[in-house]
Order: C-alpha cells, then structure tokens, then sequence
C-alpha cells in the first residue's frame, strides 16, 4: 500500500490531536478517569486513522478500464477479459484489483418463479458435506491486473476464467478495486 503525502498528513494531525488529548486527559486526578480518557482517547484516534485511510485511498488512488473485451473459447470451457487500465488519479497505485462475477439465468423482467426467488437454505450448511453434484449459480473470480501503476500510466492486462459449461444467460459484472 502506497502512501500520499495526503495520509501523512492525515497521520500527523491525528498524532498532534492525540498529543494534545493525552496532555488535557493527564491534568485529570482520578486515577480512573484518567485512563477511561487515556483509552477512549487511543480508540478514537485510532479509529479515525483506520477510516482515514480507507477514504483517501478510495478518492486518491483512481483508475479506469478501457478497451475491454471478453472472448469465450470453447474448447476449453474459458473465457478470456482483457483491455487496457489507466491511472486516472494524482497519485501511484499500488495494487488493482478485478472482480469478474458470473451469474447463471438471472432473474429477467418477465420470467419470475417461485424457484428463481426463493432456494431454501440451512444457516448450518457450512457443518455438512456439500452435495457433489450441487452447480454453482454465481461463480466470483479476483485478479490482480496491475501492480505499480504511476499516475497517468496505462498498462494492458488479460485474464482467463474457468466458463462453467451449465450456464445459460449468462450476468456477467466486473468492479476495479485499487489500492
């Protein structure tokens, strides 16, 4: 994970903040007052640190798909996304990362069944073997597809993808994710 002189200044304002409640928590004379403040305190800090740097990656660190094009090859039961990704933001990207989500027969507008709705499931299903022939309906994939990427650079990526050969109508969703 890269860091932007936006997260070092984030770090020492939430340092300075934490100096500066540590200074006003150690004026207090009730032993136990004082270390309720002392923890909340280091908590809070803590906790806006962790947010801090979630949202500032989410808005620093940018970038897009383009070009993107699938092919299925059916001899091998794949299929293959490939295409070009950009850094759009201000800032080097440490890792992106593809989500691919494959749906089989998505619920469409006018093919609603009591069977698309509702499957009935066990909150304990994870305790018992599973059935062997039971078919995936939803397959997830993620891919890294760059590493290193400097602002404003553009770099090709392809990955390939088991197809399983039961689907049918087939949702295909795709979400960047960088870091």
């Amino acid at each position: 994970m890269y860091f932007t002189i936006l997260h070092w200044i984030t770090f020492i304002i939430l340092l300075v903040l934490f100096i500066l409640f540590c200074i006003l928590a150690l004026k207090q004379t009730n032993r136990k007052i004082l270390l309720s403040m002392l923890f909340s305190n280091f908590l809070v800090i803590t906790t806006l640190g962790v947010f801090s740097v979630f949202v500032l990656d989410k808005y620093t660190k940018q970038a897009r798909l383009e070009e993107v094009t699938q092919k299925r090859i059916l001899i091998t039961e794949s299929f293959t996304l490939s295409g070009k990704i950009r850094n759009i933001g201000n800032f080097n990207i440490g890792t992106c990362k593809l989500e691919v989500k494959l749906v089989n027969n998505p619920i469409t507008g006018g093919e609603v069944t009591g069977s698309n709705v509702f499957s009935p499931r066990s909150g304990l299903d994870f305790l018992f073997k599973k059935d062997e022939n039971a078919r995936e309906s939803t397959i997830i994939r993620e891919f890294v597809v760059a590493k290193g990427l400097k602002k404003g650079e553009l770099r090709n990526f392809s990955i390939s993808m088991k197809y399983p050969p039961y689907f049918q109508k087939t949702y295909m969703n795709y979400k960047l994710y960088c870091h």
